[in-house]
């Protein structure tokens, strides 16, 4: 999974109010809409929010609130949140606490300037999650039960509270072997945890499971987002044809019968001489130009870093530029997708795939353990339209060992397909699908082996044999 290394911040705050200004106001409401409530009272426009305030939205409530050091935390509709500790010091950004809750419903949260620098005290929970951010812009659903997070910009961290080392009442984020990342750059997944698993899944987004925003969409103004929500209903135009003919209709019944041109109260209309018809010139067929089809995007991978004195073989830079769409990167390799129409998934059927490629390295937390180059053998992938789902095992193999890896997730719409490490899995997976050459495949595939404090990071390319169906 992607695990960026950031820079030390070298940012200065810009000015903004104190928290010695305002004792414990925590920042003030810019938007208020439908039924919502801060506290005991309703929201109202520029409202102070003070640490500790519940924040309770109805069906149609929302409410944004501007942090006082420039963020943003928004409210959707039938949500509960609470603004627990807001202390910023900007003399010293290492004293800086934040930490937000999400009891129930959706909220988005997008770090201040304060926050980008005090990351590691910067919390968010939920009743069965902990996250923490890298400078970030993220959207959250949660239950009681289950939380799903998605990921505008920069990246966040997420992990299950365990009664340990990752509790409800600490601050930072939680980075234990059970925490997982998500970055801006995985695009179309999201990360979801539900009470008793052992660590978050990355899932695609799908009707089954629903992104934030499709289960409580943004406004239209709300910032930096192409709300889903309706925009606030314009009042009706007068229709000109109910108009139209209420007039007839008086006409109708106010006309006399033995008025001249009526007989019986039926208006009648004098005849009218026809007017002389204009010729018919038919206009040359003129043959629109055939516009060629908007080519597939093809599936563009590899080595983004150099290696055991093996030169990078992906300027990731350059792909960028070239329109591609990052699906998903590693310590090592990145997966894009080139300009182009989207792969759409069979509704029906299975296929198998051939390995064709593979490259995969061992690295040790020992810093006297050099890294290791794999090889993959016995590779298997396995599409099930029908239920769309994969299956994919290898060995990893090295001159003193075999490892036997595998894992099963599911197929998103667009081609891309995803397991998280866990459970019956023994590496994570982020795949794509393309029609190029008859059919193939791609993905990265990662896994921490706690017993040996080692991580694997790799990627394969596959070629795909005729449907079995």
């Amino acid at each position: 999974m992607l695990r960026p290394i950031y820079a030390a911040a070298s940012l200065v705050l810009s000015a903004f109010v104190a928290s010695s200004a305002y004792a414990g106001e925590a920042g003030r409401i810019i938007l208020v809409a439908g039924s919502a409530q801060v506290g005991d009272r309703a929201a109202v426009l520029n409202a102070p929010v003070q640490e500790g305030d519940m924040l309770v939205t109805g069906k149609d409530g929302y409410i944004y609130v501007k942090t006082i050091d420039n963020g943003l935390f928004i409210v959707r509709n039938s949500s509960k949140a609470r603004i627990t500790a807001y202390h910023v010091d900007q003399k010293n950004p290492q004293n800086t606490r934040v930490k937000l809750e999400l009891l129930s419903g959706t909220a988005r949260s997008q770090s201040g300037e304060a926050v980008k620098l005090a990351r590691q005290n910067f919390r968010f929970n939920t009743p069965v999650a902990a996250i923490g951010v890298r400078g970030t812009d993220f959207t959250v659903f949660t239950d009681q039960d289950t939380s799903r997070v998605t990921v505008l910009s920069g990246g966040i961290t997420i992990s299950g509270f365990d009664g340990g080392a990752c509790r409800p009442d600490g601050i930072g984020p939680c980075e234990g072997s059970a925490a997982r990342e998500l970055s801006a750059m995985q695009k179309g997944v999201l990360m979801q945890f539900r009470r008793g698993q052992s660590a978050p899944q990355l899932l695609p987004e799908s009707n089954i499971n629903m992104p934030p925003d499709a289960i409580a969409p943004p406004r239209s103004d709300e910032p930096g987002r192409q709300g889903g929500a309706a925009a606030v209903p314009v009042p009706g135009q007068p229709d000109l044809e109910v108009h139209k003919n209420a007039a007839l209709q008086q006409v109708a019944s106010t006309a006399k019968p033995n008025e001249p041109g009526n007989t019986g109260g039926i208006v009648t209309v004098p005849p009218v001489e026809p007017k002389p018809v204009d010729p018919v010139v038919t206009p040359p067929v003129v043959t629109p130009p055939v516009t060629p089809p908007v080519p597939e995007g093809q599936i563009v991978w590899g080595r983004w870093q150099a290696v055991l004195d093996q030169p990078a073989q992906l300027d990731f830079v350059t792909e960028s530029a070239k329109h591609s769409t990052p699906i998903a990167t590693n310590k090592y390799f990145a997966l894009m997708r080139s300009a182009g129409r989207e792969y759409t998934v069979p509704e029906r059927g299975e296929i198998g795939f051939t390995l064709n490629k593979g490259e995969a390295y061992m690295l040790s937390d020992n810093p006297s353990i050099p890294l290791q180059a794999m090889t993959l053998e016995n590779g298997s992938l396995n599409l099930n339209f029908d239920r769309r789902t994969f299956t994919t095992a290898f060995d990893l193999v090295s001159p003193s060992e075999r490892l036997a890896m595998k894992a099963a997730g599911d197929v998103a719409y667009d081609g891309r397909f995803v397991a998280d490490a866990g459970r019956a899995n023994t590496m994570s997976v982020n795949g794509l699908l393309s029609s190029e050459k008859g059919g193939a495949a791609a993905y990265l595939f990662e896994n921490r082996f706690e017993g040996t404090r080692r991580t694997v990071y790799g990627a394969t390319y596959w070629t795909a044999a005729p449907p079995t169906k």
